[in-house]
């Protein structure tokens, strides 16, 4: 539509705002109670304008087309200026001081500090680390409270009191600290006015004055556009980019507050090498030469195949692609991995097998367009909170949810039906399912019939899988198990989203392919009508470094090693024959190094001793390797058991790029300078390669990426420079004029024949199962305010948030083994032992128990096992066989207290 605004004519789309159409045109137009992500309200009455003759609030009224829009007649002032002294009458003059936006408005309104009369002190609010109330500087706008409940949907605030004594509180009542708040920032952002803000900008920070350096979130792989302030070299403040491709303006408390790590007396800033008495500082060139000379000696005493790498996933791709090209171009070996093997391996090769691709099918904005969520072993909520809220948005507004997951946490509240499955038996539930979909004729038989194979082979398999076999074996009831399937079945835009339940488990990848086998049958991936299969990436950058060839099996873009064109493609741009035979996997690296078959392990950001399973293994393997190096930012537990200890920098101090979790590269820019004597992982490389008397080339992160897309031509056309200009861009990329491929398999899968595969895979049990012995099952996961091993959380102002681990159990499980609220107590398998403090919790079911491993004096990965996955090798994490010990006198306080 057109609408004229003064003299200006602008066009809008349908159903739109005055208040966008006066902004389009260019005028500035005052909004305190307006935030372009909330619902408008109209309640400041700052934004008076006359449309058609009648004067209206311009953010409640909608634009026509034809109209016409006043803005600067004087009496249209006078009616703003009015509005805004009356709200402005009640404030203390601090109100006005700095550039926020009140502030901003009163200058432009001709407001002075003279206006601000109010001087009443209702008091501070400053119990929570990160965020600060001062109610003085209240109006009572609201839109805190909306932004709790539209964007993060956390529902945490209100508005107490009345008139003029309004002001917004958490609605539990009571301090700050102890409310349901998550974090995420956003009431701080929103407010208008400074009564809420974070320590590091308090009320009157010159905001404008500051550095701003636009990021990627160093933290899950969302991807999270954040920009950076800095002074005097520290960080101010990190706040979510409006503008951001994937979280629009919104953050969670780890993005957000969780940089005070930045700032540990306990960063590495020094090169430490082993001698007779620990580990001692020492300059860069004498650790670089101590490594090559091991690197050599491995080499030259047993072969290329005597040294291996961990290479990070919050490491950049360009760091990545770096390492792999090390290991293979100047060590010669393929024995390169990532943690991408510890988590989502299984989809690597689940969906690739499936589809053809290794990444997820659908952008996130396609997934919100679903009008059916099935939410598989996945906690959004609280291990992807941007996602979880924006989600969680779609479900309140009408979309259909159906989660799976042994736990009642996050989506889970909000399902249609939630499917408790015990643990280890997916692809029962799978199949299922699918019986289920065959059964009601809830299938795409013109899809099947032309885009699709293996039906035949899958219906034979399906027979076995009723809803009551299939309650049996799962424990969910048949009853929701038709519900859900009829939910996914009838719905006309379905889409799957699945976590870490789905992939860390003995049998991950049948997991992954029996639940690809769901959106192939209703015809709901590379179709208008459903928007497919993604899996949420744990950590920042787990995609982007499988993309980049850090796998023993594949080189950058997933071509395999053994594969000629591939590999000779590889050949041609690094000038040298690479290996024809796959590396080691990072379990067989352990096993190797167990028996003295590995010389040397280089481990680039990963806490192996905290997070791989059965730890006791992992610290015998490093304590039996004659080499190992750890690049870190801590002396983590891997560190400690390291010869040669590099200091890193971190993501806010890096220049590159990261994958998120729906296949978009974004940029990484440093915001600070790495501390001490830290390097970026990209130059550590290079100087290792220069000790070791190599030439790696890529002297910048640029050159790298660039040389990464003549090696893997589906990268081929994303560039820095692009980047820097577009913002984000997903692969497929195959050239410079090709915006990427956000929604794959339009025209036809990437399988050799072109076809979606499907598979028809029994169930079989998982690799522990309880006994009279071991009773009950261990899951373990994530919580909402730390990250993998918590070296960097436990680090930040998250610590006052979540200050312990603990394991929960169900109120029925807790009389049977003389367990109270509080209680420590020992959590043995038959791997080794963990000791937590417990809490009783309806959140799990009988016969589980949960914990996290982000505190390693917990040891929870002590308790895990070895058993792996059959196709990938990624370890089961989700099932482990435990029972529980009381410890005498081992009384902690009640947890949440």
């Amino acid at each position: 539509m057109r609408v004229t605004v003064e003299d200006a004519v602008v066009d809008l789309p349908e159903e739109v705002s005055v208040l966008r159409a006066v902004r389009a045109a260019g005028r500035d137009l005052p909004a305190l109670c307006h935030d372009d992500r909330l619902t408008p309200v109209g309640s400041c009455r700052a934004c008076l304008v006359r449309l058609d003759g009648r004067v209206v609030a311009a953010c409640v009224t909608p634009a026509v087309d034809g109209a016409q829009v006043s803005v600067e007649e004087e009496d249209l002032r006078r009616l703003r200026h009015d509005a805004v002294e009356l709200i402005v009458s009640v404030l203390p003059p601090q109100a006005l001081e700095g550039d926020g936006e009140l502030a901003r408005v009163c200058r432009a309104l001709g407001i002075g500090p003279e206006a601000a009369q109010g001087g009443a002190d209702r008091g501070r609010d400053h119990s929570h680390p990160f965020v600060h109330l001062d109610r003085d500087l209240c109006i009572a706008c609201g839109r805190c409270v909306r932004m709790c409940a539209e964007v993060q949907g956390t529902f945490a605030l209100t508005l107490v009191g009345r008139g003029s004594e309004t002001v917004v509180a958490p609605g539990t009542g009571g301090p700050w600290a102890e409310s349901d708040c998550v974090a995420c920032g956003g009431c701080v952002d929103t407010c208008p006015t400074g009564a809420l803000t974070e320590p590091g900008l308090p009320p009157g920070t010159q905001v404008a004055a500051l550095t701003r350096t636009r990021t990627t979130c160093g933290y899950c792989g969302v991807g999270c556009a954040l920009d950076v302030l800095t002074r005097d070299g520290e960080v101010a403040a990190v706040r979510p980019a409006k503008d951001g491709p994937v979280n629009r303006g919104h953050a969670c408390v780890k993005g957000r507050f969780a940089h005070g790590f930045l700032r540990s007396p306990e960063r590495i800033t020094r090169p430490l090498l082993r001698r007779r008495s620990g580990l001692e500082p020492v300059s860069w060139d004498e650790a670089l030469d101590h490594i090559a000379r091991g690197l050599r000696a491995a080499v030259t005493e047993a072969g290329p195949d005597a040294v291996a790498a961990i290479t990070s996933a919050r490491a950049t791709n360009e760091e990545n692609y770096l390492i792999q090209k090390f290991m293979r171009v100047v060590i010669g070996t393929n024995s390169v991995d990532n943690c991408s093997r510890l988590c989502h391996s299984p989809s690597a090769a689940g969906l690739t097998a499936a589809f053809g691709l290794s990444g997820g099918t659908d952008a996130l904005e396609d997934v919100e367009r679903a009008d059916c969520l099935l939410v598989v072993g996945a906690n959004p909520v609280e291990a992807h909170p941007v996602v979880g809220a924006r989600l969680l948005q779609r479900v309140l507004r009408g979309t259909r949810l159906v989660v799976a997951d042994p736990r009642a946490v996050g989506l889970a509240t909000y399902a249609d039906v939630h499917l408790r499955p015990r643990p280890g038996t997916n692809v029962a539930l799978f199949n299922g399912l699918a019986n289920v979909l065959l059964a009601q004729g809830l299938v795409d038989e013109e899809f099947l019939r032309h885009r699709a194979s293996g039906l035949p082979e899958l219906t034979a398999i399906l027979a076995g899988y009723t809803p009551d076999r299939v309650a049996e074996v799962t424990g969910v009831p048949a009853a929701d198990l038709v519900a859900a399937a009829r939910l996914y079945g009838l719905a006309k835009r379905p889409a799957i989203v699945y976590g870490l339940g789905v992939t860390e488990h003995l049998h991950g990848t049948d997991g992954v392919r029996t639940l690809a086998n769901l959106a192939i049958l209703r015809g709901a991936v590379g179709t208008g009508h459903g928007f497919g299969v993604n899996p949420l990436r744990g950590q920042n950058n787990v995609q982007g470094a499988s993309d980049m060839g850090a796998l023993p099996d594949l080189l950058p873009g997933y071509g395999r090693v053994t594969d000629r064109v591939a590999r000779e493609r590889a050949e041609q741009v690094w000038g040298t024959r690479l290996p024809d035979h796959d590396g080691l996997r990072i379990p067989q690296m352990f096993a190797a190094a167990r028996t003295g078959a590995l010389r040397a392990l280089w481990i680039v950001g990963e806490d192996v001793c905290a997070t791989d399973p059965d730890t006791n293994q992992v610290v015998e393997a490093l304590r039996s390797c004659p080499l190992v190096i750890s690049q870190e930012l801590f002396l983590s537990e891997t560190a400690r058991h390291a010869d040669v200890v590099l200091p890193a920098a971190s993501w806010l101090e890096k220049d590159g790029t990261f994958v998120n979790f729906d296949r978009r590269f974004q940029r990484v820019r440093p915001a600070l300078a790495p501390p001490g004597q830290a390097r970026t992982d990209f130059a550590i490389v290079h100087a290792i390669a220069a000790a070791y008397g190599a030439d790696l080339g890529c002297p910048t992160p640029a050159e790298a990426l660039a040389e990464c897309g003549r090696v893997a031509p589906m990268f081929a056309g994303i560039s820095h420079r692009r980047l820097d200009r577009e913002g984000a861009i997903p692969w497929p990329c195959p050239d410079p004029e090709h915006p990427g491929e956000a929604k794959l398999y339009l025209d036809r899968f990437a399988t050799p024949d072109g076809l979606a595969h499907l598979a028809a895979r029994p169930y079989l049990p998982p690799g522990e199962s309880p006994d009279d012995d071991y009773p009950l099952v261990l899951i373990t996961g994530r919580r909402w305010a730390h990250y993998n091993s918590g070296n960097m959380t436990r680090r930040s102002g998250t610590i006052e948030l979540d200050p312990s681990d603990h394991i929960d159990l169900h109120p029925a499980d807790a009389p049977r083994h003389a367990v109270r609220d509080g209680d420590t107590v020992l959590v043995e398998s038959r791997h080794g032992q963990a000791t937590f403090p417990a809490r009783i919790t309806e959140e799990v079911t009988p016969g589980q128990l949960f914990c996290t491993f982000h505190f390693s004096s917990s040891g929870a990965n002590a308790l895990t096992s070895d058993h792996a996955d059959t196709v990938t090798s990624c370890p089961e994490y989700k099932v482990t066989a435990v029972r529980l010990r009381g410890i005498p006198g081992g009384r902690t306080a009640a947890i949440g207290q």
